[in-house]
């Protein structure tokens, strides 16, 4: 990214001010902070950052935050990515002509090429745009259902944390509670690199859901190009992973020779494409361990290997870890907060007694 990329966040009453200054604040310390910590000068502004909104007076959003935007919609045409915040509203509220001049607007700014990420049941107005018709999308837990629901077009994926979908993979959720600052990391990594996005994680103490550099560089894999044939392969690969020669398939899908597709592959994602697709069996794989209880056998299978100590051997190396400890490491936070909660108490009434 030679100029900064312009970055839109969406402003509406039913937002919360955390999330929303929480995407400016991140993506304005990009590139800037850590030359500041490590040289003592702040380094290139890597991203422009405002707020936007219908119009531009005042507006007190949930909790009683009153903002002022930067620029109107009408203001901001096509930005490079826009952040929409979660929603304070409840499962069942209807948003039937509630969003209509904010729908008409990011569809228009997708069509002119906008990223459109959203934090927790902001994916609520996404699918209100039509935009996740025939896509797979996730939200926060509670939202799932009513998102499954209401737009029945849409495929809804309950278990995972992230999920990238569309032409491009230009449309980008993430599901509840601080899962914003991961979705945060991972646009960084897309638009400019992922040693800019550990810089961030490192500076502000942002601990990902996984160990080092490997989620970044798996997810950013799945990044836009400019090579047609190419996004178009990605884009399948991200729904058929788990099926049988998935290079195979890919080779045939793009019309070309085996060496001319592995060359373009690689070209466009930095990676061959056996690695692309083992990357993306990965993170379904440690979204897996963490967040369901099934066996590593059936996990296995789910992917598409049939051989299970292939693949305990191949998360190992990419990982770190066996399946097995990371399952142990990642799989037991609410057992661990639940231990911590519960000694503060201990230690409070002693102090108090």
């Amino acid at each position: 990214m030679n100029t900064p990329g312009s970055v839109a966040i969406l402003a509406f009453p039913e937002a919360t001010a955390s999330v929303m200054y929480g995407f400016h604040d991140l993506f304005l310390s990009a590139g800037r902070d850590w030359g500041v910590v490590v040289n003592g000068e702040p380094g290139p502004a890597l991203f422009e950052s405002r707020i936007v909104a219908v119009g531009a007076e005042p507006i007190t959003i949930a909790n009683g935050i009153t903002i002022t935007p930067d620029a109107t919609l009408n203001e901001t045409e096509a930005p490079d990515l826009i952040c929409i915040p979660e929603l304070l509203v409840t499962p069942s509220t209807p948003l039937d002509g509630r969003f209509e001049t904010e729908v008409a607007w990011l569809k228009a700014c997708h069509a002119r090429g906008s990223i459109i990420a959203t934090a927790c049941s902001g994916s609520l107005l996404l699918a209100q745009t039509g935009l996740l018709d025939g896509e797979t999308a996730t939200t926060h837990w509670a939202y799932c259902e009513a998102l499954a629901q209401r737009y029945p077009e849409v495929s809804v994926e309950p278990q995972r944390s992230l999920v990238a979908a569309g032409s491009g993979q230009r449309l980008i959720m993430a599901g509840g509670g601080s899962s914003w600052l991961d979705l945060g990391l991972f646009l960084i990594a897309r638009l400019v690199n992922v040693e800019t996005a550990m810089q961030m994680a490192r500076l502000h103490l942002i601990d990902w859901h996984h160990s080092g550099q490997q989620p970044f560089a798996s997810l950013a894999a799945n990044c836009q190009t400019q090579d047609s044939v190419i996004a178009e392969c990605q884009i399948w690969a991200a729904r058929h992973y788990n099926e049988p020669a998935p290079v195979t398939a890919m080779t045939k899908l793009s019309g070309l020779g085996e060496r001319t597709f592995t060359r373009r592959f690689i070209k466009a994602t930095g990676m061959s494409p056996i690695h692309y697709i083992h990357a993306i069996r990965i993170e379904e794989a440690k979204q897996m361990l963490e967040a369901t209880p099934m066996s590593l056998e059936t996990i296995a299978l789910e992917l598409g290997y049939e051989d299970t100590s292939y693949f305990a051997r191949l998360f190992k190396r990419d990982v770190g870890l066996t399946p097995a400890q990371y399952r142990r490491k990642f799989g037991n936070l609410r057992k661990v907060l639940r231990e911590a909660v519960s000694d503060q108490a201990t230690r409070t009434s002693t102090f108090s007694s």
